[in-house]
């Protein structure tokens, strides 16, 4: 699991490498990714997929009673590996930033205490913007690939996205 660090200095909110000016920032809040729609498609492949397996292995019988059941065997235990890999899939919490009209995803976390405590840090310091320093260390960072895709056609694809990214 990933850390990360975010500072607030001299009016400048920094996520790792990424600096907002607090002056600049006109909403601050939160959002989260719900799996729950990937697991239930996951499992309606998972059960057409091994349909497809039985019948294949069904057919390779006929000619194989081995190769029928080595292609049984195979195919179930990649079939449940591969739902069971979708089927861990967590909530993840990320931190919005409004800037200029722009909304920007600045961080996201499997802990939404971390981002909610993020969330009112970052606004009290846009209403005192000359306190002190303060950094807030995240513990449940995510990082991965940031897909943006509107209708039918992906538009876009972000590699290596991590706190910080938008």
């Amino acid at each position: 699991m990933a850390t990360g660090e975010v500072r607030i200095n001299n009016g400048v909110l920094w996520v790792d490498s990424e600096a907002y000016p607090l002056r600049n920032i006109s909403r601050v809040g939160s959002r989260w990714i719900d799996p729950r729609p990937l697991k239930r498609a996951a499992i309606q492949k998972f059960i057409l997929r091994m349909l497809l397996c039985i019948f294949v292995s069904i057919v390779v019988v006929s000619v194989s009673t081995t190769g029928g059941v080595l292609i049984l065997l195979a195919g179930t235990a990649l079939l449940v590996w591969r739902l069971l890999q979708v089927m861990k899939l967590p909530q993840v919490f990320g931190l919005v930033l409004n800037t200029s009209g722009v909304q920007q995803d600045a961080v996201w976390s499997l802990d939404e205490n971390e981002i909610d405590q993020l969330v009112v840090v970052i606004t009290d310091a846009i209403g005192h913007p000359d306190t002190a320093q303060t950094i807030f260390n995240l513990n449940h960072v995510v990082s991965g690939d940031i897909i943006q895709q509107y209708g039918d056609d992906s538009v876009g694809k972000q590699i290596g996205a991590k706190a910080g990214s938008h």
